[in-house]
């Protein structure tokens, strides 16, 4: 018993470092929290020699860490981008018509590399640009995509009209 009290720190840095390990197993950050708390614990030990002093930093700091530090850590590293499979992947992509589409006869587009058979309400051209709403079976169901407005000139007085002036 002696030699734990004289070799304190070492007895917490074993902790931390057993901790760390099996840290590595679960992956849910609970238990490097408590690895942290046990560092805190061993600098603790480095600096007094009471044993409550000692848990009692400890156990705060891996309180403070769960609480804290935690709940952030587990969000960067679980969160992620929803993985979309399948023809869902496609829907609100931009199509090119490669066959007259009308809403009495289905054409085609070429989405993503492939060619799809698609549908639309209004009559569209080759070449026009759709966006896919929604995959029906094999079929996309697309609309013409809506243009940018063009920026207002609102403000702008007309440098290029020269009609008013004078030439001489």
């Amino acid at each position: 018993m002696d030699w734990l009290r004289d070799h304190l720190w070492e007895a917490w840095l074993g902790a931390a470092i057993l901790l760390g390990v099996a840290e590595m197993f679960s992956l849910d950050l609970i238990l490097a929290m408590l690895a942290a708390g046990a560092l805190a614990g061993m600098g603790t030990a480095l600096v007094t020699d009471s044993v409550g002093v000692q848990v009692l930093v400890a156990s705060v700091v891996s309180v403070a860490m769960l609480a804290v530090v935690r709940p952030s850590l587990a969000r960067r590293f679980h969160g992620g981008p929803d993985l979309v499979l399948g023809n869902a992947r496609v829907v609100g992509l931009e199509a090119v018509v490669t066959e007259p589409i009308s809403s009495v006869r289905p054409g085609r587009v070429k989405l993503d590399g492939e060619i799809w058979t698609a549908s639309a309400d209004t009559d569209l051209r080759i070449g026009e640009r759709v966006e896919v709403l929604e995959i029906r079976g094999a079929t996309a169901v697309v609309r013409p995509r809506a243009l940018p407005e063009p920026p207002s000139s609102e403000g702008f007085e007309d440098l290029g009209n020269t009609d008013d002036k004078e030439t001489p």
